[in-house]
């Protein structure tokens, strides 16, 4: 990794601050991340959960699926 310093806003660095804070990441981090997505290189593994094959669900046949073993054990 390159060091590499970058001037922000007040407003912008304490907004940061706020966020490192609230996602217990380190500013740097965040940083690093925001770049990334905006450049369109975000390396991380994207989420596996949710994808299905065939066609896709409306909201009520998603709803009927989920309470067809509610409460069952």
């Amino acid at each position: 990794m390159v060091k590499t310093t970058v001037y922000l806003p007040d407003d912008l660095k304490a907004a940061l601050g706020r966020e490192a804070v609230r996602t217990h990441m380190s500013e740097a981090e965040l940083i690093r991340a925001a770049i990334a997505r905006m450049l369109g290189v975000d390396d991380r593994p994207k989420p596996r959960f949710g994808r299905y094959r065939g066609e896709p669900l409306t909201v009520e046949q998603m709803d009927r699926a989920l309470a067809e073993g509610f409460g069952e054990r």
